[in-house]
């Protein structure tokens, strides 16, 4: 694979045909994407988002921004966290998948800043988060690298990032779950969102994405001065923690 070329799931695609690809399997799936969550992870990314939103280190009045937000799920709890006088933006790259979570707040009567941004330039200033968060939103981006370092700019000193992501699960679980993911997830797309496809790239997508160690790396590479992570569901997701000093 060359400089210019990167993965999409198990294809080897230009680094331009990636953005495109990820971004027809987001506007397939927005709709559906809610119930498909529930379905897929047996209502177990609730718990997965219940811990993360109640374990990071926030006060009222904080600012947080929340990358690849989707439909909301995170920005709902920060808005909780942070009470009134906080800031929260809800932010993805997908206008399907924004959209959905824009008008999901505004239902449930919350209102917070939207932003349709690419994470690996964010339109933020320097300095400016308490808190940056990602949840399942890493393992699509085409640069990881350098979308690490703009949330690393982005934060304050002291400042943390939180990384909820799938990732590589515990050995002995292995083979029933790669049966559970490339066979029941596409046709369960299939079934329900009308679109086996997509979920076979999110399958791909899981495998192909750094482990735990690898990802932890990764942000210490970035400038993040200390990482730890914490396995959910025997590694099926990890939470990393990247701290600005």
């Amino acid at each position: 694979m060359n400089e210019r070329q990167t993965h999409f799931g198990y294809q080897t695609v230009d680094e331009q045909e990636k953005a495109a690809k990820v971004s027809e399997v987001f506007h397939s799936v927005a709709k559906n994407y809610d119930i498909m969550n529930d379905v897929m992870s047996v209502g177990m990314h609730r718990i997965w988002k219940h811990f993360t939103i109640n374990t990071a280190p926030l006060r009222k009045g904080d600012k947080v921004l929340d990358i690849a937000g989707g439909t909301g799920d995170l920005s709902r709890g920060w808005a909780k966290r942070v009470g009134k006088n906080g800031e929260v933006w809800l932010t993805d790259i997908n206008s399907s998948m924004l959209t959905v979570g824009r008008d999901r707040l505004i239902n449930d009567g919350v209102f917070l800043p939207v932003a349709l941004c690419d994470a690996e330039k964010l339109p933020f200033p320097d300095n400016y988060f308490n808190l940056v968060s990602v949840a399942f939103g890493l393992r699509n981006m085409t640069h990881k690298d350098a979308a690490l370092k703009e949330m690393y700019r982005v934060l304050k000193p002291g400042g943390s990032l939180l990384v909820l992501e799938f990732s590589q699960v515990n050995h002995l679980l292995a083979p029933m779950y790669d049966l559970y993911s490339f066979k029941a997830l596409p046709l369960m797309g299939k079934l329900i969102a009308k679109d086996a496809d997509s979920y076979q790239y999110l399958a791909e997508s899981i495998r192909m994405h750094p482990n735990q160690e690898t990802l932890k790396q990764m942000m210490l590479d970035a400038g993040f001065d200390r990482v730890d992570y914490h396995n959910l569901s025997a590694g099926i997701v990890a939470l990393h923690k990247g701290v600005k000093f």
